[in-house]
This record gives structure tokens, sequence and C-alpha cells, in this order.
């Protein structure tokens, strides 16, 4: 698969605690470089991100970031606010807690208060896989599809696994039509981009993929796209 085609699809993403303006603006210098579809970065900066960027790149966001369990009144704000400041695009991390206490209602409701607070920009909705079993992963797909959603992503990035082809592939079979796949965490290589996408995800959250095509244009000194 052409990297140009990979790199379309890629969430460019630095959302380490201590990142700092200088930080996020070469983020967003490599997204506007290299045509990703968006650059994820923390809340704090998608001002001034979305004002240094205009409209050559989408800014993502995430909220309820990385644990889930703040109150949907404060994820809701949350999102109200990223969209006010510029985001075109919004990451959400449900509460797992109340997986574990079965309360599906509960978290299709938040998903949908959050996606009304989000307006007409994308909603994303993390749901851990690494954290889940495989039936609560299949309910969950149910129920981000119900809820309204434009996306289902694997993870954080911040627990104890990433994205695998198993839960991609899982989702791909259980999702509604509408909800895009998302996967995040742990894509290393220009070959787990490609089997992601081939199973079916529409993004792939990552900084990796980005200076893996600029070690490819720097090695050849600008004479190929990547």
């Amino acid at each position: 698969m052409d990297m140009s085609a990979i790199l379309a699809h890629v969430d460019h993403t630095l959302l380490t605690p201590t990142a700092t303006w200088e930080e996020i603006r070469a983020v967003c210098d490599d997204g506007m470089r290299f045509a990703t579809a968006s650059v994820c970065i923390p809340a704090a900066h998608v001002a001034q991100a979305k004002a240094y960027v205009g409209d050559r790149l989408a800014i993502c966001t995430v909220i309820g970031f990385p644990n889930g369990y703040t109150t949907t009144a404060a994820k809701c704000f949350e999102a109200a606010d990223a969209v006010q400041n510029g985001a075109d695009e919004v990451d959400m991390v449900i509460n797992l807690g109340w997986v574990k206490d079965g309360k599906l209602e509960d978290i299709q409701n938040e998903i949908a208060a959050v996606k009304a607070a989000c307006g007409d920009k994308i909603l994303k909705v993390i749901i851990e896989t690494c954290l889940l079993t495989e039936d609560e992963k299949i309910a969950l797909c149910g129920v981000v599809s119900r809820a309204g959603a434009d996306y289902i992503k694997t993870s954080t990035g911040f627990s104890t696994g990433g994205a695998t082809a198993a839960d991609i592939a899982l989702f791909a079979a259980h999702v509604a039509p509408h909800v895009k796949i998302k996967a995040a965490g742990g894509i290393a290589t220009v070959a787990d981009a490609e089997e992601f996408l081939s199973l079916g995800a529409d993004r792939l959250g990552t900084s990796r993929l980005v200076k893996l095509a600029k070690e490819g244009k720097e090695n050849d000194h600008g004479n190929t796209a990547y």
C-alpha cells in the first residue's frame, strides 16, 4: 500500500502530559506536510493549534482521558469546550467501571450526550479493549452503534495494551454500517498499518508512521514522495 494512502488514515498523535507548544507545533507541521487525517493533541493546545493550521489540517483532541471515569456532565463540557476552541474531532473514553457493572444503557446515554455536545463534529469512542472481555467488546459495539457515534476506537495507548488484529476484526463484524473503526496503540510499522486497514480500520492513531515517512524521505533525499 502506498505510504501516502496510509498516512491519509493516520491521526498523528502526541498526548504525553509534558507536551510543549513547540512539540505540538512540530506535530502539526508534520501533519500538514504528510497530509495525515488529523493531529490528535491535548485539549489545552487545541485553540492555538487550530489558529496555527487553519483549514489545512483537522484537529482532534481527547476527553475523559485516559481513565474515562469523569462524570457525563464533565465530558459534555470538555467536548463542547474543545469544539468551541476549534476541534474538528473528539475522542472520548467510556466509563469502564460501568461496563463491569453492566450499565450499558448509561454508557449509551453518555455517548449520545457527548455526541450532542460535539454537534456536527466527529466523535470517536474509546472502549479500551485490553481491559475488556470479548463479550463486553461485542456488547459495546452495539452500544456505540446505537448511541450515534461516528467511530469506535480500540485504545487510549495509556493502559496495558493497544490495538490488535483480532479486535479490529471483531469490531468489523459487530458494529453498525455507519460506525467506522479506529485502531490505536502499538501501531509501529507499515505492515501493522496495512493489516489494520485491510481488516476494516479507517483511522490509525499513532506517531510512528509519520516518523517512518520522514526517515524514508530523508534517506532518499526527497527523490520520491516518501
